[in-house]
């Protein structure tokens, strides 16, 4: 496409691109490159349209890609900031459908915070119910501390 999708901007299916559907790998690489140009004119244009109108106490970013999005949350917020990476292994990952592929899997909208990020708190998803539950629990039970 001359100009890359965006959901709102394009009249993509936004449900569809939320799924690991062939439908979001078709304009994947595109979104990815439109979000480079959005990041590139204004490094804080995705930040502030994740926080745009929220007045609840805690708030949830997912899916932050960049250590400028991290800084920028750093920056604006402070020490109030937690940051929570989940990992699975590459074999729960692959149980779950996920197949790697050059270009999208190892650009930095997907590996951006492999490294330069000491996160607060590292949460373990490979499928045990059990020692999910817990380590969400003690997150929650820090974060209602800190309120």
């Amino acid at each position: 496409p001359a100009d890359p999708p965006s959901p709102q901007e394009h009249g993509l299916d936004f449900q569809r691109l939320l799924d690991a559907s062939a439908y979001k790998e078709m304009f994947r690489q595109d979104m990815i490159r439109w979000g480079e140009e959005k990041r590139h004119a204004d490094p804080g244009f995705f930040c502030r349209a994740a926080v745009e109108g929220a007045l609840q106490p805690v708030w949830v970013v997912s899916d932050t890609r960049r250590l400028s999005d991290v800084k920028w949350f750093r920056d604006v917020y402070g020490d109030v900031v937690q940051t929570v990476r989940v990992v699975a292994t590459e074999e729960t990952r692959k149980r779950r459908n996920w197949v790697f592929v050059t270009g999208v899997d190892d650009a930095e909208s997907e590996c951006g915070l492999d490294q330069g990020v000491a996160f607060d708190w590292v949460i373990t998803n490979d499928g045990d119910k059990v020692a999910l539950g817990e380590q969400l629990e003690t997150l929650l039970q820090s974060l209602h501390r800190s309120l």
